[in-house]
């Protein structure tokens, strides 16, 4: 009896495991990579910034963030279901992701996600319904510039 029941409980939690792999296939995958200081794709490389902690980026940004943002490349994504699959990249600190509204005083219920604990060489994965809008997608941990993230139908 104890050995059918284990068996029976494990075909669940195997159907449990299927289902959740056929949810999470519902939505598209968008992978990031973040390296010191910045997100490597929106900028088309490494920029081969060295931190060793997130004042190191703060410092790095107030002199170069202007200028990479205007060459960076807007993500701009259909309204729908998205996991966004983020790495940290030789990052010595742990880091995180924030996506939310590119103006949350004027547009605060938008949809947003974020979290943290990424040491370095780890992926994490954020789930996130997107509307139409303009978003905003960054590090605050690392931290990066506030790339554009627009959703249109």
């Amino acid at each position: 009896m104890i050995k059918t029941t284990a068996m029976a409980a494990m075909a669940l939690m195997a159907s449990a495991a299927f289902y959740d792999a056929r949810a999470a296939s519902d939505a598209t995958v968008i992978v990031l990579t973040q390296t010191p200081c910045q997100f490597l794709e929106p900028e088309g490389g490494d920029k081969g910034f060295k931190s060793t902690r997130a004042d190191d980026c703060k410092k790095i940004n107030r002199q170069t963030a202007k200028q990479r943002l205007a060459k960076a490349k807007p993500l701009v994504l259909k309204p729908g279901k998205y996991i966004f699959r983020v790495t940290n990249k030789n990052v010595p600190y742990p880091l995180g992701f924030y996506l939310r509204a590119a103006n949350v005083l004027k547009i605060p219920f938008k949809p947003r996600v974020s979290g943290g604990g990424m040491t370095t060489g780890k992926t994490l994965e954020y789930e996130i319904e997107l509307t139409p809008g303009e978003y905003v997608y960054s590090c605050p941990l690392n931290p990066t510039p506030d790339y554009p993230l627009i959703v249109k139908e």
